[in-house]
C-alpha cells in the first residue's frame, strides 16, 4: 500500500467511495426520522441531544475514511473488503440509531462503531506497512483511534449521570487524533481537491435526504387529509430551500485547501452542514405534522424546526467558503440579512400560519442566494 501522489491530476471519486456513502444514506435519514418523531412528541431536549451524539459517530466514521482513502487508495482486494467491512459497521450503527434515541441505548451504535473502527485500523497498519515515508504518521493514526475505541466500549458501562461528560470528553479526543497523527511529523498525502469533491457529494446526498423525508410527510399527508393550501406551502417553501442552500454551497471555486489547518477547518467544519441540512428534512416534517395538527409543538416551534438548521447551514457555509477561498458568498451581511429573515418569519408563525412561514423561509434563502449572485457578478465585472 502506497501513498496516492497529492498532486494527481484529474483524481475523481471512485465507484467504491460512491458505494460507501450509500450506506451513509441509510444511518443519515434514521437519525433525521428520530429527530422528527422526537420532536413532534415535543421532547425537543432529548431530540436534540440524541440527535447531535448520534449524527457524530455517523459523519465521523464517514470523515476518517474519506481522508484515509483520499491518501492510500490502492483499490486492491484487501481494500475493498476492509471498506466493505466498514460499510457493514455501518449499517449496524444505523439500527441502532432507534435504540440510542428513544431509551439512551447505545449498545448497538457503538458495536457498528467498533467495526468500522477496527477496519479503518487495519487500513491504517496496512499503510504503516507498505508505506515507509507515511509510517510514523499511519502508526499514530492506528493507535489514536484504537485507544479511544476502546474507552467507547469501556464508556458502555460507565453511570448515567457521567454519560454527557464522557461523551463530550471522547469527542475531544477524537478530534484530537487527526491533528495529533498530522502535526507530529510528516502529513499524509491527501488530496485537496478530491477531498473538496468528496465533501459536495456528501452534502447532496443529505440535501437528497431532506427532499426524501419533506416527500414521505406530504405524501402521509396527504393520504390521511388530502392536499391542502397551507401543505403545498410547506412543499414550496422546502424545495425553495433546498435548492437555494445547493445553489449557494457549489457557487465559486473549490475550497483552496493549502494547508493542514484549512484543510481541518473545513472537514471538522463540516459537521454543522451535514448535520443541520439533514435537520432540515426533520424540520419540514414537523412542519407538515403541524399543518395537520399532529404535532405535540406550538406552530411557532414547528416553524423554528425549521428555521434554526436553515440559519445554521447559512452561517456554517459562509465562513467555511470564506476561509477556504472558494468565492462563494458574495458579502456576508446577505447572508446574516437571510438568517435573520428567517428567523423573524419563524417568529412570526402565529400570523403567517406555518405553511406562509416556510414558504417565507425560502423565499428568504432565495433571496439570499440572488443577492449574492447579483454581488458577485458586479465584482467580476469589475463594478466594486
Amino acid at each position: 500500500m502506497r501513498g496516492r501522489d497529492p498532486g494527481e491530476a484529474h483524481r475523481a471519486v471512485t465507484p467504491l467511495e460512491l458505494l460507501f456513502d450509500l450506506t451513509f444514506v441509510v444511518a443519515v435519514a434514521q437519525a433525521a426520522a428520530e429527530l422528527h418523531h422526537a420532536l413532534a412528541e415535543g421532547h425537543v431536549g432529548t431530540a436534540l441531544a440524541g440527535y447531535a451524539s448520534v449524527f457524530f459517530a455517523i459523519w465521523w466514521a464517514w470523515m476518517n475514511f474519506t481522508w484515509f482513502a483520499s491518501a492510500y487508495d490502492t483499490d486492491d482486494v484487501p481494500y475493498r473488503l476492509l471498506t466493505l467491512v466498514q460499510m457493514a459497521g455501518v449499517l449496524v450503527l444505523a439500527a441502532g440509531v432507534h435504540a440510542a434515541f428513544g431509551d439512551g441505548d447505545f449498545t448497538a451504535v457503538v458495536v457498528g462503531y467498533v467495526i468500522t473502527r477496527m477496519a479503518l485500523i487495519s487500513q491504517w497498519l496496512r499503510a504503516a506497512a507498505g508505506h515507509p515515508a507515511g509510517r510514523a504518521a499511519a502508526l499514530r493514526y492506528a493507535v489514536g483511534i484504537a485507544v479511544v475505541q476502546a474507552c467507547w466500549v469501556i464508556r458502555l458501562w460507565t453511570p448515567g449521570a457521567w454519560a454527557w461528560t464522557t461523551f463530550l470528553v471522547l469527542v475531544a479526543a477524537e478530534l484530537a487524533v487527526p491533528a495529533w497523527a498530522e502535526y507530529r511529523g510528516r502529513p499524509t498525502g491527501w488530496h485537496p481537491g478530491h477531498i473538496a469533491e468528496r465533501y459536495g457529494l456528501f452534502t447532496i446526498i443529505v440535501l437528497g435526504e431532506v427532499i426524501l423525508a419533506a416527500l414521505a410527510a406530504v405524501r402521509s399527508a396527504m393520504t390521511e387529509q388530502g392536499l391542502s393550501g397551507e401543505l403545498l406551502m410547506v412543499a414550496a417553501g422546502g424545495l425553495l430551500l433546498v435548492f437555494s442552500l445547493w445553489w449557494i454551497y457549489f457557487t465559486g471555486a473549490d475550497a483552496a485547501l493549502t494547508s493542514l489547518r484549512a484543510a481541518l477547518t473545513w472537514g471538522y467544519g463540516h459537521y454543522l452542514v451535514f448535520a443541520a441540512v439533514a435537520a432540515i428534512g426533520a424540520g419540514l416534517a414537523v412542519a407538515v405534522d403541524a399543518t395537520e395538527h399532529h404535532a405535540h409543538l406550538t406552530d411557532r416551534a414547528a416553524a423554528l424546526a425549521v428555521a434554526v438548521p436553515v440559519v445554521i447551514v447559512l452561517a456554517a457555509v459562509s465562513i467555511l467558503h470564506r476561509l477556504a477561498g472558494t468565492g462563494a458568498v458574495g458579502h456576508w451581511l446577505w447572508v446574516a440579512a437571510g438568517a435573520l429573515v428567517v428567523l423573524a418569519l419563524a417568529l412570526a408563525t402565529p400570523a403567517l400560519g406555518v405553511g406562509g412561514a416556510v414558504l417565507g423561509m425560502g423565499l428568504a434563502v432565495a433571496g439570499t442566494l440572488t443577492a449574492n449572485l447579483i454581488t458577485l457578478h458586479r465584482r467580476a465585472a469589475g463594478d466594486y
